[in-house]
């Protein structure tokens, strides 16, 4: 499989060019400057940490000691000889090759120079199960052997902590390096020569190399068979649990890509999943709409749940209940944020870092999300619906019953209290607030699926006062949002205004899709939303005026309500598209520009990898056409 380079962005500001200039002053001859940033990266991770890996082998990103955490190295949003990386680099590049290992999370990246020598590196985050737990170290594992020929490489390790401000104290052994920071500590384990790696001196790879880059802890064993060994026991691990995935009769690598790329956004430790790994990967070139998306929104964590449980993967829904569980425990039948941080954390204080650029110079880079002080509605009616199945999954370890259904009724009175009242809306409007369709639609659905639980556990009092509420907020919902100008549901009561969001009014079971009007919608939607198959998010203009890229998700939205009322083959088509819009190793980031295809916003976003499960799933041709 061979890829080409990523062509220099367009788009690409005046910083990143100097950055460029600089690095081709200062170049030793044979080792040219580092691809330039961009979203053709692989992720590695282990449900503890992760990183981000580009099309040469170098890891732009990565965060220490969790997902929120210090990004020691941030190349990714600091172009030129400031960012930080690690780069194993081959003498006179000329084409590299990247891939991950079938059915796992392990990446294998081949560099080739000009006279036919190549190396290969191998990435991963260890992860198999030890000692009855999961062994996910905070370490990263490189490992590099020459392919062919003799090839000449040179070790470029340059990570600083405090967001690239503090600069460590570097201490050396014999078979180690260890960077010392006011308040981190890292080791590089390695049986390279450390001269070599400190000088950053080019060397003939003559053998293997190993580097583990983590906590500043020893090893128990030698170097190369501790990474042989954690290689191995991680590849069986994600072979192990793909095995166990069901999956559709079409799409199935894609699916399976997704699903170990939404596994990945779980912090194990909590349960929690982010809704994408990076920060202030803009939205559009330019737009400032950077935002820092590496915490745990209940809304983005529902719709990963549901989508692994599509493939009946339930470990990571077991995980993220436990989560949720202590959220809702927390608010007391109080306010509910829309999000907190992946321990939990209520307090998410949004700043900026001024020293760096920015994703090819475009800052501002955020740090922390103001949305967490939001009043965003649809909260209790995601949070009811990630919990729904607990109630009803005769699989599950612990299944909930009556006392968590009295904690689930406290959920829904809030929803009940906040239907009807504006709020910031699920795409979180800084400087307006509507009585939106999406935010009702949500406080129906928590009714509703509570109904269906009492009905479940016996309950024929409660089971009446909650479809009680849900027959009354439907009807109402669907008087008060439809527009009889624009033959379509709004986005707000009263409104004109079309929003994608209220495509979910299928997906959740509010209406039936047959309905002439959520036909219509769609067809509404498809004139005014779309450039060509993909879909915007909505078409008033927000606080940074109208948006220019398309949103995955909402693609996908539309993707699922085509097939729905009867346009399977149109829905296929779009959905063909989608996936060629993927990167090199089917990955998607939040949106996609419609003129140049690129990718654009925070990177993995699991929005977009849940909708490429759910198409496939919902368009996918059935086992028995074929066996």
């Amino acid at each position: 499989m061979s890829l080409p380079e990523t062509p220099t962005s367009a788009a690409a500001s005046a910083a990143a060019i100097a950055g460029e200039a600089a690095r081709e002053a200062a170049r030793e001859p044979g080792f040219g400057p580092p691809a330039d940033p961009s979203l053709r990266v692989g992720l590695i991770g282990n449900c503890g940490l992760s990183a981000l890996v580009d099309i040469r082998g170098r890891i732009v990103w990565c965060c220490m000691p969790r997902f929120d955490g210090d990004p020691v190295f941030n190349a990714l949003l600091q172009p030129g000889p400031e960012g930080t990386a690690f780069d194993i680099e081959i003498e006179d590049f000329e084409r590299s090759e990247q891939v991950y290992e079938l059915n796992t999370a392990v990446l294998r990246t081949r560099l080739y120079d000009k006279a036919g020598h190549a190396i290969e590196i191998i990435d991963f985050a260890p992860r198999f199960f030890s000692r009855n737990r999961f062994f996910r170290p905070q370490m990263l594992v490189r490992r590099v052997r020459a392919l062919h020929g003799s090839p000449r490489i040179r070790v470029n390790l340059n990570l600083k902590f405090d967001w690239g401000r503090e600069t460590p104290k570097i201490t050396r052994g014999s078979n180690h390096m260890r960077f010392v920071g006011q308040d981190m500590i890292l080791r590089l384990n390695t049986d390279a020569p450390i001269s070599h790696v400190l000088s950053k001196t080019p060397f003939m790879l003559t053998h293997d190399l190993h580097f583990m880059l983590g906590a500043d802890e020893t090893l128990h064993s030698g170097i190369a068979d501790t990474a042989r060994e954690f290689e191995r026991e991680t590849i069986a691990y994600w072979r192990k649990w793909t095995q166990r995935l069901h999956l559709p009769l079409e799409w199935q690598d894609a699916v399976i890509r997704a699903a170990i790329t939404l596994k990945l956004s779980l912090f194990e430790e909590t349960g929690a999943i982010v809704a994408a790994m990076t920060t202030s990967i803009p939205e559009a070139p330019g737009s400032q709409r950077n935002w820092d998306y590496r915490f745990c929104w209940l809304r983005d964590a529902f719709f990963v749940v549901r989508a692994l449980n599509s493939l009946s993967e339930l470990g990571t829904m077991e995980d993220y209940l436990r989560w949720l569980g202590n959220v809702v425990i927390s608010a007391r039948g109080g306010h509910v944020q829309p999000l907190y941080g992946i321990g939990m954390e209520q307090q998410l204080p949004e700043s900026f870092v001024d020293h760096l650029a920015g994703y090819r110079g475009m800052g501002p880079v955020r740090v922390g999300n103001q949305a967490q002080e939001h009043f965003q509605h649809d909260v209790y009616g995601n949070i009811v619906l990630g919990a729904a199945q607990a109630f009803h999954d005769q699989r599950l370890l612990h299944r909930a019953g009556k006392a968590e259904f009295v904690q689930l009724e406290t959920i829904g009175e809030k929803a009940i209290a906040v239907y009807g009242t504006p709020d910031a809306g699920m795409w979180e409007l800084r400087t307006r607030a509507r009585i939106h369709t999406s935010s009702a639609l949500m406080s129906w659905a928590a009714c509703d699926r509570i109904a269906k639980i009492a009905d479940k556990l016996r309950l024929p009092d409660r089971a009446e006062y909650w479809h009680g509420h849900a027959r009354r907020m439907q009807e109402e919902i669907i008087a008060k949002s439809w527009s009889e100008e624009r033959q379509a549901f709004a986005e707000s009561f009263g409104g004109r205004d079309l929003d994608a969001s209220v495509l979910l009014m299928a997906e959740v079971g509010f209406i039936d899709p047959k309905d002439p009007r959520f036909v219509s919608t769609v067809e509404a939607m498809q004139k005014s939303l779309c450039d060509g198959p993909y879909m915007r998010r909505y078409e008033a203009p927000d606080d940074f005026g109208k948006p220019e890229t398309a949103f995955n998700i909402c693609t996908f939205w539309l993707i699922d309500a085509l097939a729905r009322i009867g346009r399977k083959d149109e829905a296929r088509s779009i959905f063909e598209t989608m996936l060629a819009a993927r990167n090199h190793l089917g990955i998607m980031s939040e949106d996609t520009h419609p003129e140049t295809k690129e990718m654009w916003g925070n990177f993995p976003q699991t929005y977009s990898m849940v909708g490429i499960i759910n198409a496939a799933m919902r368009l996918s041709a059935p086992w028995d056409s074929v066996i």
